[in-house]
């Protein structure tokens, strides 16, 4: 296959709560579409069940409506590209369900995706405001899910340095925010009122962990108990210092994070970091890659907000990379809620 030979994938992306489905023509993007499900608000958090019967709900008009902004007919298809895993077992279903039926029916290829290596791969896309690391690399994968110091040593040769041995980074936002009474997802609205507060007006734990790895459990009870002494004595606490607290809390994040990452530059001499998932959208960790370019002579890579969270294009390149090599998988395929980053 020649490098100008024009492949049109089409990927679908049904991990968790959002149904999105995107047309890349070689490694650009054409559409990129995503349906949030609202109704997990009410309940502070995503309900597997819900999940899946919304996602049945969205996929079609979803996949149409890529395929329209994309201006391209479903014959027109190189190949299906669908998120296999990892992410809640029902909500991998539909998408594999559908992938795996249309693939069949236009007799093209079916090319499955592990989401992690998707978050790090979404550097590849073409996009003017892109631009791409070169190998090898570090990548910061944080989402609701995962936490991951991930070696990047060709496309699909990674290795993970280490990972969180407990809360991801995105649930700690998300039960900080509970914790002070904000809606789901809390994580954007800490973000939020960060950027109006003092990060050092208020002191939290920050765990002993050794080598790469993360824990973020401790850090959440910390914030709790502090939280109910504070409001105890004042119960006007939290709003009076809303702003203080949530500047705190992230600026505690961030230098979990960066400890890590300044460890992990310093074990294997490498200085292009990448960051991906959900929670690389938070603008205290962007400003901070930044400042660490400066600071420590980093090369970073920071992805455009649509390509942080959940997204099928970030699929649809892992599909495209895999298409080159020729890498398809058959329809005896099911999904894996459990998947690990060099499983796919």
């Amino acid at each position: 296959m020649t490098d100008n030979t024009t492949i049109y994938i089409l990927a679908i992306e049904s991990s968790c709560d959002d149904t999105s489905a995107a047309v890349l023509c070689n490694k650009k993007t054409l559409s990129n579409v995503v349906a949030s499900q609202k109704i997990h608000e009410e309940y502070g958090g995503v309900v597997p069940e819900l999940a899946s019967r919304a996602h049945q709900q969205n996929i079609v008009p979803v996949v149409h409506q890529a395929l329209t902004m994309a201006n391209i007919d479903k014959k027109q298809l190189s190949a299906i590209a669908f998120t296999r895993g990892p992410g809640l077992m029902g909500s991998l279903l539909v998408g594999t369900s559908f992938a795996k039926s249309l693939a069949l029916g236009l007799d093209i290829p079916l090319i499955e995706v592990n989401h992690m290596q998707a978050h790090i791969l979404a550097h590849f896309i073409e996009d003017e405001n892109n631009s791409q690391p070169t190998f090898p690399f570090l990548a910061l994968t944080i989402s609701g899910g995962h936490t991951q110091i991930v070696l990047v040593k060709t496309a699909f040769d990674m290795e993970i340095l280490g990972q969180t041995l407990d809360d991801a980074v995105g649930e700690a936002f998300d039960k900080s925010a509970k914790i002070l009474g904000l809606p789901y997802p809390g994580g954007p609205l800490i973000d939020k009122y960060a950027q109006l507060g003092n990060p050092k007006a208020f002191q939290f734990t920050k765990p002993r962990v050794d080598g790469l790895n993360f824990s973020f459990s401790g850090l959440k009870t910390n914030i709790l108990y502090f939280i109910q002494r504070e409001v105890k004595k004042n119960p006007d606490f939290i709003m009076q210092n809303l702003n203080d607290i949530c500047a705190s809390i992230q600026y505690t994040i961030i230098e979990i994070l960066m400890g890590k990452l300044k460890l992990a530059v310093k074990q294997t001499n490498i200085k292009q970091i990448a960051i991906g998932g959900g929670v690389s959208a938070n603008s205290g960790i962007r400003k901070a890659l930044k400042e660490a370019e400066e600071k420590w002579k980093w090369k970073t890579y920071v992805p455009k907000l649509e390509y942080c969270t959940d997204n099928a294009a970030m699929i649809g390149i892992v599909g495209y990379l895999k298409y080159k090599k020729g890498a398809f998988t058959n329809q005896s395929i099911t999904a894996i809620p459990r998947y690990g980053i060099m499983e796919a």
